[in-house]
């Protein structure tokens, strides 16, 4: 394969579509298989605020980043596993293995949670590409992520396919004019 233009963005577009691909078997997987609602590989996970419970700390459709620790101190924004859903929250008290967490828009604290429970701290967040990780992460745009994939890498190989035929043909043309010249 030449690398030309075309080329190197078909080849950015396939990589682009399997990655997001890959990356969402991998969430459902984690999700379904395991009940983990936030995968850490290498230690590190991303999520996206739904509430307003942490405002103006973080806002409903940030995507934040989560690192695991060793341990956590009060005052920290952790994401913990409550049941099916992560939550995130600040630590105002910790007593032994239990942890006391409240959302800075809450008036009261959460039911005490095990320590076991918390999956990291809050690292770093980007405001509102939440709502675009979501989008991507939805069935439905999947499908149409990879359909476009192909409708767009199948239109370029059309197009291209034509540009030969067109520059076969004044080939041919040429051959023509050249055999009536001869002749």
């Amino acid at each position: 394969m030449k690398f030309n233009k075309k080329n190197i963005i078909r080849l950015c577009l396939l990589s682009l579509g399997a990655f997001i691909v890959g990356i969402n078997l991998y969430f459902i997987n984690a999700a379904k298989l395991s009940g983990n609602q936030v995968p850490m590989p290498f230690g590190i996970g991303s999520s996206v605020v739904l509430s307003g419970s942490m405002e103006p700390t973080l806002s409903t459709g940030d995507l934040i980043f989560i690192k695991e620790r060793d341990s956590y101190k009060e005052n920290e924004v952790i994401v913990f596993q409550d049941g099916n859903i992560a939550v995130v929250h600040r630590i105002i008290s910790i007593d032994g293995d239990y942890v006391i967490t409240q959302g800075d828009a809450n008036n009261t604290p959460d039911d005490p949670i095990l320590m076991g429970q918390i999956k990291g701290e809050v690292v770093g967040s980007i405001p509102l590409v939440g709502y675009l990780v979501n989008l991507i992460k939805n069935p439905i745009s999947i499908i149409l992520i990879i359909g476009l994939m192909v409708y767009f890498l199948e239109k370029s190989y059309i197009k291209d396919k034509e540009e030969k035929d067109k520059d076969l043909e004044a080939i041919k043309e040429e051959i023509r004019k050249l055999k009536e010249e001869l002749y």
